[in-house]
């Protein structure tokens, strides 16, 4: 029954995995050239024919002192209006498009100083979690919507997808998925401006990844909700049937365990003892049938966890990763959720 169970969601997923054709495939790049405007590490533009042993030596430094890496210059434009937050991103990118964060400021009613950061899966929409925003203010908690560096506000008009935050230029990816985590970091600010101490982080997917380093580096954060889970960046993009199209970018130029290395540093894997001794407690959502997040690695997640013996709740979900939006596994993952949020908060 376990085994027929398994092919119709797998047969499920990989009708809803087809529906997009606007998948492209890009040509691989090292990136270097968007790793050169950071201050911190120096990464030179010019590579003189060896990028992999500059994005090494790149990946060695920030994960040294990730906490400098991470770092920003205080936002100083906020504007809230009719429910939505923009600011300046403190990280400048190649558009200026992507460089105005925007998020959906959801207020509940008598939320008692509880505020959850939200943030969306890969090439979600501008609606995208918008429900599970509401949801959150049914349990009397508010929600901040935030959306990821180049998606929908923030794309370009020329990009169909949010191929810069998950593409097969390495440096590029590396510098966007930076931007999307002080991004967060900034929302936390504003929050606290507004008077909001108990503040937690609830991503999905790409989101996850994004909540779990922004938690790791900003103890401000008291309650981690990750939705669909990996130790690393580099094998949902490998193995992922929703990033097929970008593992093939790669060629043969880099293998994954090369990428492994160079996308450590976004990556949850290297920042997961940085959780011990902290006033944080964490629900790790992983999908039984995921083709996207394979089950062999969100394991690992759940296993780091134990043994590093950090507070923390597991919660299996009966399907795979595109099904998680479908009814009725989006209202269990959305109410297991809540409840947490509601009653750690």
């Amino acid at each position: 029954m376990t085994d027929a169970y398994g092919r119709w969601i797998d047969r499920w997923e990989r009708k809803l995995a087809t529906r997009d054709t606007n998948r492209v495939i890009r040509p691989f790049e090292w990136g270097t050239g968007s790793l050169a405007r950071l201050e911190f590490p120096r990464c030179p533009a010019e590579v003189n024919g060896d990028a992999a042993a500059v994005l090494s030596s790149f990946t060695t430094q920030a994960l040294a002192d990730s906490d400098r890496f991470y770092s920003y210059a205080p936002v100083r434009d906020f504007r809230l209006a009719d429910g939505r937050l923009t600011f300046t991103s403190p990280v400048c990118s190649e558009h200026r498009q992507n460089d105005t964060v925007h998020a959906r400021w959801y207020p509940a009613p008598e939320d008692r100083g509880r505020a959850l950061i939200v943030l969306p899966q890969w090439n979600s929409g501008p609606e995208g979690h918008a429900g599970l925003a509401k949801l959150l203010n049914k349990f009397g908690i508010s929600a901040l919507r935030m959306t990821l560096a180049y998606h929908a506000e923030r794309k370009p008009e020329e990009f169909e997808r949010a191929d810069y935050h998950v593409s097969s230029n390495i440096g590029r990816t590396i510098h966007v998925s930076r931007q999307s985590v002080i991004d967060v970091r900034a929302c936390i600010d504003w929050l606290q401006a507004q008077g909001y101490s108990r503040i937690g982080i609830l991503g999905t997917s790409l989101g996850s990844c994004v909540a779990c380093i922004a938690a790791a580096h900003d103890v401000r954060i008291r309650l981690g909700i990750f939705n669909h889970v990996s130790m690393y960046f580099s094998d949902v993009v490998w193995t992922g049937l929703s990033t097929q199209h970008v593992r093939r970018g790669f060629g043969d130029v880099v293998s994954q365990d090369d990428l492994r290395r160079y996308w450590s540093v976004i990556s949850p894997a290297p920042f997961l003892s940085r959780f011990q001794n902290r006033e944080l407690r964490s629900l790790l959502l992983w999908a039984r049938f995921d083709s996207s997040f394979l089950p062999v690695y969100s394991r690992r997640v759940l296993d780091t966890f134990r043994q590093l013996q950090l507070p923390h709740e597991v919660f299996t979900l009966p399907c795979g990763h595109y099904t998680t939006g479908q009814f009725p596994f989006n209202w269990i993952d959305g109410l297991a959720m809540c409840r947490f949020a509601a009653r750690y908060l």
